[in-house]
């Protein structure tokens, strides 16, 4: 495969690779995942006799014998987790392997994890509902707490820093896995880091958002940079997208901000389903957004007529809002002024 396009594997050959050196354990992004299990969609595998009427008690459909019978670990990260492209992987794993998908960054790693057995049958449904991205438990060693959002420095690690359980914020990690700076440069390491004056240990902001539940699970909602402060409240990408993006006709959304005369309008660019009435999108992404007191401010929705948003090179899986902002920006125009399109 060409590891600066991970979304261009062919999943037949990554398949015969799997069956000729017997591979048991697999690491992919989820563009990987989702390019792979395209394979339960081809023809050629016999389907399992009798109906299935149900998900077995792992979440999952199982309609056919599976494809990647060698397997028994798999692990995906460089993006939230996106429950359906995980079943649909599932599907073709043998009963029993997991997908773990951890959480972590280059300047902590790992941070926390979770299986596809706890997305699929407990908080799939939460994340379909706005809650966010469930990224499981820290690992051992590793602590994290969740801060007011702020987008200035903070020298000094306080207690008095730390929002309630259920309030979003900026997570902040310390562990033996935490980097202490960045090489040269002192702004970002400013930005990033925050000494301990009683452990003397440097703890990680790690640039995104989110909370802590009551069972102690940590939930991913955005990163702080890609939050929509508008007049009527904060939104966060990772508590509207799964919204939209669970309904029909709608291949993916990013939520971007575009901002006339002071003032920040959220804006959904979207991706239609092949063939699908772009129309009964657009209703169906109104109809999503109305249904919840966060997301009802959104009037403005997008077609992105790309196949796919821009991405970054490394995983093809986190979206570049940066450039969607921009990309918004200029299709609506200098004269829009916010409202319904």
């Amino acid at each position: 495969m060409d590891f600066s396009r991970p979304a261009k594997v062919n999943p037949n050959v990554i398949r015969q690779h799997m069956h000729d050196f017997q591979v048991t354990n697999m690491f992919g992004s989820p563009a990987v995942l989702r390019e792979c299990a395209s394979l339960g969609s081809q023809t050629g595998f016999r389907k399992m006799s009798g109906p299935v009427h149900q998900r077995d008690a792992e979440g999952v459909f199982r309609d056919r014998p599976p494809v990647f019978p060698m397997l028994r670990r798999v692990i995906s990260a460089g993006a939230p987790a996106n429950a359906r492209e995980i079943e649909l992987f599932a599907r073709l794993l043998p009963f029993g392997v997991p997908v773990y998908t951890p959480y972590g960054a280059t300047e902590a790693l790992p941070v926390a994890n979770i299986s596809s057995q706890e997305i699929l049958t407990k908080t799939r449904t939460l994340t379909e509902q706005g809650k966010g991205v469930c990224i499981g438990r820290p690992f051992a060693g590793m602590t994290v707490r969740v801060i007011r959002i702020s987008d200035e420095p903070i020298a000094e690690w306080s207690e008095d820093l730390c929002v309630p359980d259920g309030e979003v914020g900026e997570f902040v990690v310390r562990g033996p896995v935490v980097t202490k700076s960045y090489y040269n440069r002192d702004v970002a390491t400013k930005l990033a880091k925050i000494h301990d004056p009683k452990t003397g240990e440097t703890l990680h902001r790690m640039g995104d958002v989110g909370y802590r539940d009551e069972h102690g699970r940590l939930w991913f909602c955005g990163r702080k940079s890609h939050r929509v402060v508008t007049p009527h409240g904060t939104l966060f990408t990772d508590m509207v997208e799964p919204i939209l993006n669970a309904k029909g006709g709608i291949e993916g959304t990013a939520l971007v901000g575009v901002t006339r005369e002071g003032r920040t309008y959220p804006v959904v660019c979207f991706r239609l389903s092949f063939m699908f009435p772009e129309e009964q999108a657009r209703s169906n992404l109104r109809i999503a957004t109305e249904q919840f007191d966060s997301t009802r401010q959104i009037e403005t929705f997008l077609k992105y007529n790309k196949p796919n948003f821009p991405v970054d090179v490394r995983h093809n899986s986190k979206i570049f809002r940066e450039k969607l902002a921009v990309w918004a920006d200029q299709q609506l125009g200098p004269k829009w002024k916010g409202g319904p399109v």
